[in-house]
């Protein structure tokens, strides 16, 4: 069972201005603007930082209530690269505009999601004075994470197996917010009539995360032919891969291919089994949702993190994990079929999945957050 709603303390402090650092990726952002939702609810003012990058626009659009600035993404090179100059100087800009943002809009405390992106706003907090968090949604780190760490009040993590990654400094197991609506899904009926599927027949969901999946796509997309004639597949696939994955998965009649999806709510209550990558933000949903899954990490990911997330869930139980050079179409279709045939399996696996969920990871960022405000006083 999901863990329980973790209470409010008795004593709130007063209304706080948080700069929430959340740009990037989906992983980033959809997390912090639950972590603002939440804040927002316990009358806080909430400052949302994300990129220039088009997905980051794109994601946000849907939160017209919340208060973004965007500033441009500051990514590092490899330590020894010649672009290492070209970083530091864009860091140093960076840490310029974050102090100008910090001082306009008056933030009481800096929160970054993850990722460089995170490291000009909280570094510029540090400076000032001001309490500063980072959370770790992995299970393995980033580099920029452990080295923002250096630089923080508290650090938040989303899954135990992180903290040997900071040792000496302050942490607490909040779990990985997830984007608020993702906590009141839609019955399976209405799920169906979002995307014109039968909720008679098996749904499987295909996402890579908020940038896609290119050799993922495409291995699902061959797998489609091997399915059983009822099993009805929603695949998003980014907008880059869009008209490439709807190529080759034409002749597949019940495959309808998204390039990004808004109605996530929708599609994991509609499915009966999800083949996803392994990132942080998409597992929690995953586990929330109480879905069987299939996870192929990104096989590209700094430290190979996400097989390190991905390791978690199939030890619990609660999905499969290949690689993606051990995969073909064909075993990935197999995987899926069997998953399909054995309703007592699936259901297993979905409450394995569902034991690993925190859905009040949220309010779990927040109580920290405001907890260190309370201490002060």
């Amino acid at each position: 069972m999901p863990r329980a709603v973790q209470l409010i303390p008795a004593f709130v402090p007063k209304s706080r201005k948080i700069l929430i650092a959340c740009g990037g990726t989906g992983g980033h952002l959809f997390p912090g603007i639950a972590v603002a939702e939440a804040l927002v609810a316990r009358g806080h003012e909430v400052l949302l930082l994300i990129s220039e990058k088009p997905v980051d626009a794109q994601a946000s659009a849907k939160y017209s209530h919340l208060r973004f600035a965007s500033m441009p993404a500051v990514a590092k090179p490899p330590t020894y690269s010649p672009r290492m100059l070209v970083f530091l100087w864009r860091l140093w800009r960076s840490l310029l505009q974050c102090n100008r943002m910090i001082d306009e809009f008056g933030a009481d405390a800096v929160l970054g999601m993850g990722g460089f992106t995170s490291l000009p706003p909280v570094y510029a907090g540090h400076r000032l004075g001001l309490k500063t968090f980072i959370h770790e949604s992995n299970a393995r780190p980033g580099r920029a994470n452990v080295l923002t760490g250096r630089f923080c009040t508290r650090i938040f993590l989303g899954l135990e197996a992180a903290k040997a990654f900071f040792p000496g400094r302050a942490t607490e197991t909040t779990g990985t917010p997830a984007r608020p609506d993702i906590l009141h899904p839609p019955s399976r009926a209405e799920a169906a009539a979002c995307f014109g599927l039968d909720p008679a027949r098996p749904v499987v969901l295909v996402t890579g995360g908020s940038q896609g999946a290119h050799r993922l796509n495409e291995l699902c997309a061959q797998a489609a032919a091997s399915l059983l004639p009822d099993t009805q597949v929603l695949h998003i696939a980014g907008d880059s891969d869009h008209t490439r994955i709807t190529q080759i998965s034409a002749g597949r009649a019940a495959y309808q291919v998204l390039g990004f999806c808004d109605q996530m709510p929708a599609a994991y209550a509609i499915a009966d089994l999800i083949i996803a990558r392994a990132g942080a933000s998409s597992l929690a949903e995953i586990a929330l949702a109480g879905r069987p899954s299939i996870l192929v990490p990104y096989p590209f990911a700094a430290d190979d993190h996400q097989t390190r997330n991905a390791e978690v869930f199939a030890h619990a139980g609660a999905a499969i994990l290949v690689q993606e050079s051990d995969l073909t179409s064909e075993k990935l279709a197999a995987l899926a079929t069997s998953i399909l045939q054995d309703a007592s399996a699936a259901t297993q696996m979905g409450l394995a999945a569902r034991s690993l969920a925190m859905p009040d990871a949220a309010e779990r960022v927040c109580t920290a957050i405001e907890t260190r405000f309370i201490s002060a006083v």
